[in-house]
């Protein structure tokens, strides 16, 4: 007891010391210090997180083209789902029943187990009432959510059904610092709507899902990416997509690709994922290291073993099998800018002479799933006894498309979104998908 009054007693004295003289008058700064204390009580009680979210999903009555389906999880075997509201759950063989504001889920001879009950459906849709948001696993979203069992793995996965523009706010957030110019984030609303609907045309057809929630299409965390800037951007370019010319002649979506720092120039697509776009093609870009942090302009050399090269790229590519062990790797293409080169294409070599090749970003990503060693594909690789040193490292990201970092250094200059859509994605259009249609 006496040790805790004397540590009342040392912070007493140190509030004195902060606020008064040695006279007993305030010292000078003394209200400002007061000010700033207030505040910092005011924050303390009432949060200085994000804003909540709306109190109304918007386009839940919006036709099915425009609901996006986000997978969330895969191959699980059990999950957590809350809502402020009643959640209903329907099967697709017609059972149905209305839970209060939790659901534990488990699966079982590839029977779903909710709460105490047990399902013999296969495919479930989990929806709540206005506003139409509830949690998974302490993650909230909006929509509603279905549930799909895999019989062969006696797992489910999760998929997110959500509106494209509230789909969207939970992206743009995720994807951009949602204090950037308010033009960047508008530039990166259209090239995240863009790329999310041509995504879902071309592969959500043959598939239960449209978007995956991670790097792999684009970064999606619901309603934790949200902030009124991120809600602004979203709203005023409602239904802007771009649109270039197609190679049938037609105008059309394309993928609308982006990455963090193109280090100098964004590269065509072409030589990155193999589809060929007027609109994707590389042009040079003094912007981003401006913006750019230097641990992303320019990387840190990092090198990989022997072992851990063959065993990763062989993992990845099956094809690769025939090379035995990769003893060497040779750059086969790159592009060539005034200060630096980008790697395009490798030539991988085996042990028994074959040969085999990737493109670069394949590459990359294949020894690096992460992609925050291997940064970029500007690097020089050099073999050593043990492995291979990956080494001047430029830029943060496949460098396709929009470049992030400069279209916050363009926007910085006073440019609006569409100059900078226009610059990063040349011959481009924008126009309205709810209309055109």
């Amino acid at each position: 007891m006496y040790k805790t009054f004397a540590k009342l007693n040392n912070i007493k004295k140190h509030i004195s010391r902060l606020f008064f003289c040695t006279d007993g008058k305030l010292k000078k700064y003394a209200l400002y210090y007061l000010l700033i204390f207030f505040l910092c009580i005011t924050c303390c009680l009432t949060g200085c997180g994000k804003r909540p979210p709306a109190d109304q999903t918007p386009q839940m009555d919006t036709s099915p083209d425009f609901f996006i389906r986000v997978l969330l999880l895969k191959d699980t075997s059990k999950a957590v789902i809350t809502s402020s509201n009643n959640l209903n759950i329907i099967s697709d063989t017609g059972e149905g029943k209305k839970y209060n504001s939790k659901l534990n889920i488990t699966i079982f001879n590839n029977q779903l187990k909710i709460n105490n009950d047990i399902f013999t459906g296969k495919k479930f849709e989990v929806k709540t009432s206005s506003p139409n948001i509830f949690s998974i696993n302490d993650q909230s979203y909006r929509g509603y959510l279905k549930l799909i069992i895999d019989p062969e793995k006696n797992t489910f996965s999760v998929i997110n059904i959500v509106p494209l523009e509230p789909y969207l706010t939970g992206v743009i957030g995720a994807e951009m610092p949602d204090y950037w110019e308010p033009q960047a984030l508008k530039a990166q609303a259209v090239a995240a709507r863009t790329y999310c609907l041509y995504i879902k045309k071309r592969f959500g057809t043959s598939r239960d899902y449209d978007m995956r929630k991670s790097q792999a299409n684009q970064v999606y965390k619901g309603i934790n990416a949200e902030s009124k800037q991120v809600w602004d951007a979203v709203n005023e370019t409602k239904g802007m997509v771009l649109t270039c010319r197609q190679t049938d002649g037609s105008e059309n979506i394309f993928p609308t690709y982006y990455s963090s720092t193109c280090g100098g120039h964004t590269e065509d697509s072409k030589n990155v994922f193999g589809d060929d776009f007027p609109a994707l093609k590389g042009v040079p870009c003094q912007y981003c290291k401006n913006v750019a942090k230097p641990k992303y302009y320019f990387w840190h050399s990092v090198k990989f073993d022997h072992k851990t090269v063959t065993e990763k790229l062989m993992s990845r590519y099956n094809s690769l099998e025939k090379l035995k062990d990769i003893v060497d790797i040779v750059i086969k293409k790159q592009t060539v800018y005034t200060n630096f080169t980008r790697v395009t294409a490798v030539e991988l070599i085996g042990v028994n002479g074959k040969t085999d090749w990737l493109r670069a970003e394949d590459f990359r990503l294949a020894i690096d799933p992460s992609g925050r060693k291997i940064k970029s594909t500007i690097f020089k690789l050099t073999k050593e006894d043990d492995g291979w040193l990956f080494q001047s490292g430029r830029g943060f990201g496949h460098a396709v498309g929009m470049c992030q970092c400069g279209a916050q250094a363009i926007a910085r200059q006073g440019a609006d979104f569409k100059r900078i859509l226009e610059y990063y994605y040349p011959g481009s259009k924008i126009i309205d998908v709810y209309n055109n249609n």
